[in-house]
């Protein structure tokens, strides 16, 4: 499955880096565009800065903030051992992101702890692909596998992908928490089946 897994990754990733920056610019304000009949104002958001060929924007963030969603975006880091920590959550702010660890711009502190993403209505998570059982895969560092248990149960989980990244199945493991629902450039938020999976929280 770990072989499985590394192939896919290196795939879709050689496919994102294939894409010219119209291609991209285009799919990210297709995205921003869904997002705002999903983002309320005055509910609480988790949401993520791209790096790299990842879809979506920082401008996607900004219109969030700008109708009066408060949100959240995370802060990664290691233990001393160099094992992932959950995600901690900083409010954002324009204006005030700085560079992180792992090519990440992120808000300055203070920081809220892994627990605020109980408070989210909606957690928009990086994919590098999504099943329609809600099955992710993601880039297999381990963060959000170890915060997205901490979310509330009636949160959407909505993974960020490409149209051609929306999958009929993927490999999935027990601790994996699927997503509710996919957010892609032409086809908007799309449901989810959400597989049954384990209740035993990541180790």
């Amino acid at each position: 499955m770990a072989l499985a897994k590394s192939q896919a990754r290196a795939a879709i990733l050689a496919a994102r880096r294939s894409l010219s920056r119209q291609v991209r610019d285009r799919e990210a304000a297709q995205l921003a565009a869904h997002l705002v009949a999903l983002l309320s104002p005055g509910t609480i958001a988790c949401a993520y800065i791209p790096v790299g060929s990842e879809p979506g924007s920082v401008a996607l963030v900004e219109d969030a903030a700008a109708r009066d969603v408060t949100v959240l975006l995370p802060v990664a880091r290691n233990d001393d051992q160099g094992t992932p920590l959950p995600l901690r959550w900083g409010r954002y702010e324009p204006g005030r992101l700085v560079r992180a660890p792992f090519g990440l711009r992120e808000p300055s502190p203070p920081w809220l702890p892994p627990e605020a993403i109980a408070d989210a209505a909606v957690v928009l998570v990086p994919a590098l692909a999504v099943d329609r059982d809600g099955a992710r895969l993601g880039r297999g560092a381990g963060f959000y596998d170890r915060t997205l248990p901490l979310a509330d149960p009636a949160a959407l989980l909505v993974a960020v992908v490409r149209d051609e990244e929306l999958v009929e199945r993927l490999p999935a493991e027990p601790h994996d928490v699927a997503m509710t629902h996919a957010l892609t450039p032409q086809r908007g938020l799309v449901a989810l089946r959400r597989r049954t999976q384990s209740a035993t929280p990541w180790e």
